[in-house]
C-alpha cells in the first residue's frame, strides 16, 4: 500500500487538523522534532517548519486516510467486519489475580495481558497512561510488573501516549507494547506503513498493541473546572461509567459525585465527535468493560475482549493456558449489542464528517461515502 499523505507537512497539519478542531491529542506528532509539544491536553506548534513532507502529518490519525484500505493491508481481509473491523474472536475475561483487579478499572484484563507479555519476553517495554497532578495525563514507559500494575485506572481524559512511544523507540527498547485508545492505535497503524521511506521511525520495535474501547474523552480545562466546583481535584480517587445508568461517577475520598451525560456532553473533545472507531480496531486485542445480566458490582469486575490479530490470539491463548485470565461464557446477544453500538457510532460520526466537509471543504480525515 502506498503512502496516503505524500508531500505534506506541518502547514497542512495545522490547517487540516488543528484549525479544523480534529486533533485528538494522541501525541503522534510530538517527539519527532522540537516544533510540536503537549501542553496540558493540547498539542501546541511552537515554531513553523518548512519541510514539504513531515512525519507529523503522515502519522496523524486525523489526516486524510482510507481506513478500509489500511485494514486490508495490516490484517487478514477474511477477518474484517463492517461493525468491528478485524475480528477473530470475542470473550468475557478478567485477571485471575484479585490484587490486579483491585487496582484496575474493571476486570484488570489489560494489566494482566501486558504483565504476561512482559514476563514471557514478548515485549521488554510497555507504554501506558499515567495520571498527574490536577488530573492531567501523560504517557509513561515502564519495564516492571509493579509499574504496569500501578497504572490501570481511567480518567476519561486524553493521554499523549504516542508521544511517549516516539521517545521510547529512540532508546534501548527493542520490543514495545502499547496500551492505546482507538485514535492512538490508528496513528501507530499509519506508522507501520512507513509512509516516508527515507526516515527510520523505528516502528518495527512495536510488537503489541492492546486497545481500549473508547466513545469519547473530555477536555481537561472545562472538565477540571466543573470538578473543582464540587471537590478538590486531589481528593479524586477514581471514575467510572456504570452500565445502563447514563451517568459518570467520580469517586472521591468524601463520597461519590454523579454527573449526567447531558452535563458532560459540552466538555467532550471536539475531535472525538468525528471518530469512527469505538473499539480500537487497529489493535491486536481490544478491551472494554463488560456488559452482563448481573448487577453492576459483579459486572464491573469483568471485561469484554475482541481478538483481532494472530499475535493477539496467541497472547490470549497463553493467558488462558497459564491461568492468568479467568473466562466466562458470553451472554446471549452480547456480541450483537456491541456490533450495533459500534455501527451506530460509525454512522453518527460519518454524518458529522459529511457536515464538516460541507462547511470547511475537503478537510476531513476519513473517506466517507
Amino acid at each position: 500500500m502506498e503512502a496516503q499523505n505524500p508531500g505534506r507537512g506541518q502547514k497542512e497539519l495545522r490547517e487540516w487538523v488543528q484549525t479544523a478542531r480534529l486533533c485528538t491529542g494522541c501525541g503522534a506528532c510530538v517527539g519527532l522534532c522540537p516544533y510540536q509539544v503537549v501542553y496540558r491536553d493540547q498539542t501546541i506548534i511552537l515554531n513553523d517548519c518548512d519541510l514539504p513532507e513531515g512525519r507529523c502529518y503522515a502519522f496523524c490519525p486525523r489526516t486524510p486516510t482510507d481506513y478500509d484500505e489500511l485494514r486490508k493491508t495490516l490484517f487478514d481481509p477474511a477477518d474484517l467486519t463492517p461493525e468491528l473491523g478485524p475480528f477473530r474472536g470475542f470473550y468475557i475475561t478478567r485477571a485471575a489475580d484479585p490484587e490486579i483487579r483491585k487496582k484496575a478499572q474493571h476486570g484488570g484484563t489489560v494489566t494482566a495481558l501486558m504483565s504476561l507479555a512482559l514476563t514471557q519476553g514478548l515485549i521488554d517495554t510497555a507504554i501506558v497512561a499515567e495520571g498527574q497532578t490536577d488530573l492531567q495525563q501523560r504517557g509513561l514507559t515502564v519495564h516492571t510488573l509493579d509499574e504496569i500494575q500501578g497504572h490501570g485506572k481511567s480518567r476519561f481524559l486524553v493521554s499523549p501516549t504516542v508521544a511517549e512511544f516516539n521517545k521510547a523507540v529512540q532508546g534501548e527498547a527493542q520490543r514495545i507494547g502499547v496500551v492505546a485508545t482507538p485514535c492512538q492505535a490508528q496513528a501507530l497503524a499509519k506508522m507501520r506503513l512507513k509512509p516516508i521511506p527515507t526516515n527510520d521511525n523505528h516502528i518495527d520495535k512495536l510488537h503489541l498493541v492492546i486497545g481500549l474501547f473508547c466513545g469519547w474523552t473530555l477536555s481537561w480545562r472545562p472538565f477540571s473546572e466543573l470538578l473543582r466546583s464540587h471537590t478538590d481535584l486531589s481528593d479524586i480517587i477514581g471514575m467510572d461509567i456504570p452500565a445502563g445508568k447514563g451517568v459518570v461517577e467520580i469517586r472521591t475520598r468524601r463520597g461519590i459525585l454523579t454527573f449526567t451525560m447531558d452535563e458532560l456532553a459540552p466538555h467532550i473533545r471536539e475531535g472525538c465527535r468525528y471518530c469512527l472507531d469505538s473499539t480500537a480496531e487497529f489493535a491486536d486485542l481490544s478491551v472494554g468493560s463488560a456488559r452482563l445480566p448481573a448487577d453492576w458490582e459483579e459486572t464491573r469486575t469483568w471485561n469484554q475482549v475482541i481478538v483481532r490479530s494472530k499475535a493477539g490470539e496467541e497472547l490470549l491463548g497463553l493467558a488462558r493456558s497459564l491461568g492468568v485470565l479467568e473466562f466466562r461464557e458470553v451472554p446471549p446477544g452480547n456480541l450483537e449489542d456491541l456490533k450495533k453500538a459500534a455501527w451506530e457510532k460509525k454512522q453518527t460520526a460519518k454524518e458529522r464528517i459529511r457536515e464538516k466537509g460541507r462547511s470547511t471543504g475537503p478537510l476531513v480525515y476519513a473517506k466517507v461515502e
